[in-house]
């Protein structure tokens, strides 16, 4: 049966994630002491201990995350060797598929989503930006109360059926939350991040996340990557490069990715990370497509029961 890896992005976190499967498993102390070496702060005691909220701003939430993603990927292949027809990741998990497929090394990727968020969060100031879920209206309806509202908002996560995310202005997302529950959204839920990520006023970020990746010496990936962009491969490291500065900017086309998954033999899908937010997507996205999540003991074992 043909299956693939996707990794979880912002939004999968928690204080306290992986704790049991680093009890009974050496890859995440050692994945988690290499990436603390290259933030040069304990990533580890800030995802165990955080009582301050650091775990949910964006430049440590993103290296927490990737951290995280790898932590669980060695751990499954230190069990067993796998074969996935694609690799993918939500968001910020694009790039935790990149250093599970080899384009990156795991220091790379850490430098990378670390700087990728201070970034990010200097681009809009704290409380100036937001993002909202919209749940219950067709992409269509979401895009169209986007063109309403006034100023920057825009449809920047399909996630599902359903189910898509807008971002911008703080003023112009409000105004957006109360147009699409005038249209019959069944859900409107503000989100609990400090940057509006995917939208246009990420484009200074981009500029200089370009500028970054200049410099860093990138492979092709073992497994295919699919994108978040073009929900395809790319066709050489520049493209990858390419891609990624597209990504600060432009939507996560997740149901598409799925989709291209699918339409490629793709059977099974394991989600390698904290959390299940990606197995419920898709749930709304195919339900048919059965999703195995990774993260703590007794879904590594069923995890290893299926491959």
């Amino acid at each position: 049966m043909s299956y693939a890896f996707i990794f979880p992005g912002q939004g999968s976190q928690s204080v306290g994630m992986l704790s049991e499967l680093a009890a009974s498993h050496a890859q995440v102390a050692k994945v988690f002491d290499e990436a603390s070496s290259v933030l040069n702060y304990d990533l580890w005691n800030v995802v165990q201990n955080d009582s301050e909220g650091t775990l949910n701003q964006t430049d440590v939430t993103q290296p927490a995350m990737l951290a995280a993603g790898i932590a669980v990927y060695r751990t499954l292949l230190a069990q067993k060797s796998c074969a996935p027809a694609f690799m993918a990741g939500h968001s910020l998990g694009e790039y935790t598929a990149l250093v599970a497929s080899g384009v990156m090394t795991l220091a790379q990727g850490i430098e990378l989503v670390a700087e990728r968020g201070r970034l990010m969060q200097a681009a809009v100031p704290a409380g100036q930006g937001a993002m909202a879920a919209i749940l219950g209206l067709e992409d269509a309806q979401v895009l169209a109360v986007c063109e309403q509202a006034d100023g920057i908002v825009e449809v920047v996560n399909f996630n599902s059926p359903g189910q898509v995310v807008i971002a911008g202005n703080k003023a112009a997302v409000e105004a957006a939350m109360a147009l699409a529950t005038e249209a019959g959204a069944s859900r409107v839920v503000p989100l609990p991040v400090s940057v509006p990520s995917h939208c246009s006023l990420m484009k200074p970020a981009a500029d200089q996340l370009a500028e970054k990746l200049k410099g860093m010496e990138f492979n092709m990936p073992t497994v295919p990557v699919l994108h978040n962009v073009q929900f395809s491969e790319a066709k050489d490291v520049d493209e990858i490069k390419a891609l990624l500065v597209q990504q600060l900017y432009q939507p996560v086309q997740w149901v598409k990715t799925i989709n291209s998954m699918k339409n490629q033999g793709v059977e099974l899908l394991y989600e390698l990370g904290p959390g299940k937010v990606l197995m419920g997507l898709n749930r709304r996205i195919d339900r048919k497509m059965k999703v195995h999540p990774i993260f703590d003991d007794t879904t590594l074992e069923k995890a290893l029961a299926s491959l």
